[in-house]
């Protein structure tokens, strides 16, 4: 499992604040349609945001590691609502 030095850390949230976010995790929870649609997003992106809206019956930061276990990828930060994960691509895009 790959693991992320704090500068690492630093440039992806910093690269992250610049990007929308494409999924809210709501009342339905963590379902498998969720995680094959965070996979295919971290295929395309390597970094992505989402957000864990009010009506969601789960903790945010379980939420977050729930979603990073099952997609193979990391959580970069948990801040407020919104969540941040990270998984390089084969030739990855973002240079850390």
């Amino acid at each position: 499992m790959l693991t992320l030095t704090s500068k690492q850390r630093a440039k992806l949230r910093g690269l992250a604040s610049k990007e929308d976010t494409i999924f809210q995790l709501g009342k339905e929870g963590i379902t498998e349609n969720f995680i094959k649609s965070v996979d295919t997003a971290l295929a395309a992106r390597e970094l992505i945001k989402f957000r864990v809206l009010e009506t969601a019956m789960v903790d945010r930061r379980e939420a977050a590691e729930e979603v990073a276990a099952a997609t193979n990828s990391i959580v970069v930060t948990v801040i407020g609502t919104k969540i941040v994960l990270y998984r390089p691509a084969e030739k990855p895009i973002i240079q850390l």
